[in-house]
């Protein structure tokens, strides 16, 4: 192997790992027909905003995993702090705690025309390292 190659091969690692860090895998089929399992989302890691109907991911509070979820609700406590309630599209009811914004979320999902932007399938590698 040749430097050539090796600094071709270093380059692309680094792409891989800038790219990676705009990107999130769904893990479960709550936020179908819009994504499913395995798919790749591509993600805003410093959202300015997040309005009802976004999806964004989050640190959970219920679960181990990062979630990817619809802001459905915002508000606001007379404290100042702000809330979101989320719910994945295919669940019948929202998710059990609200989330506190911007403390737990982590990113919001890129969307062009109100569709998420998505790399169907993709992610099941990951999905099958991890042993999800």
């Amino acid at each position: 192997m040749n430097y050539k190659e090796i600094a071709t091969y270093i380059v692309i690692i680094l792409i891989g790992i800038v790219v990676a860090q705009h990107m999130n895998v769904v893990v479960s089929g709550s936020m179908e027909p819009v994504m499913y399992r395995g798919d790749i989302v591509i993600v805003d890691q410093n959202p300015s905003s997040v309005q009802v109907g976004d999806i964004v991911v989050y640190k959970a509070t219920w679960v181990n995993e990062d979630v990817i979820h619809r802001v459905k609700e915002i508000y606001k406590t007379s404290n100042g702090s702000t809330y979101l309630i989320t719910k994945g599209d295919n669940n019948p009811v929202p998710d059990p705690y609200p989330v506190q914004y911007p403390d737990q979320v982590v990113s919001k999902v890129v969307s062009i025309n109100g569709q998420p932007l998505i790399i169907p399938k993709i992610g099941y590698i990951t999905l099958w390292i991890r042993g999800l």
